[in-house]
């Protein structure tokens, strides 16, 4: 297996174990009844509930940009240094992007969002042949 589909597939594992400990947070935080109901008169998740959200659905949403290049490449049998980088730059700056986000500290985790990012662009590029 390539690197770039390694680093997807811990990309998955990363957003698996997010929603695991969104959905014991949001358990906690409202109650198993209420959560395994239909959630219509829950209310809005607060604090730790609701940055477990967040940073599940920021994750989810550099997935969603993420995944489908790397299979693209995959596909087209693009395999660099280069895509093997973004991939890396994908996946362990949003790993720490995550720790980041759950653990609440200010200010740096944009740059690991952007790091992120940045490997996806990479990624894009080299299977536009705009960089090998």
């Amino acid at each position: 297996m390539t690197t770039e589909l390694t680093m997807l597939a811990y990309a998955v594992a990363l957003l698996i174990v997010l929603v695991l400990i969104q959905a014991t947070v949001g358990v906690r935080a409202k109650g198993a009844i209420p959560m395994a109901n239909n959630r219509d008169d829950v209310g809005p998740a607060t604090g730790f509930h609701a940055r477990m959200l967040r940073v599940v659905d920021n994750h989810r949403e550099g997935i969603t940009m993420f995944a489908p290049l790397v299979l693209i490449a995959a596909g087209a049998n693009i395999h660099s240094s280069m895509t093997a980088l973004g991939a890396q730059m994908f996946f362990y700056s949003r790993l720490v992007h995550a720790i980041l986000y759950v653990t609440g500290i200010p200010l740096v985790r944009p740059l690991f969002w952007a790091a992120g990012l940045a490997g996806t662009v990479i990624i894009l590029l080299a299977i536009l042949g705009i960089i090998s």
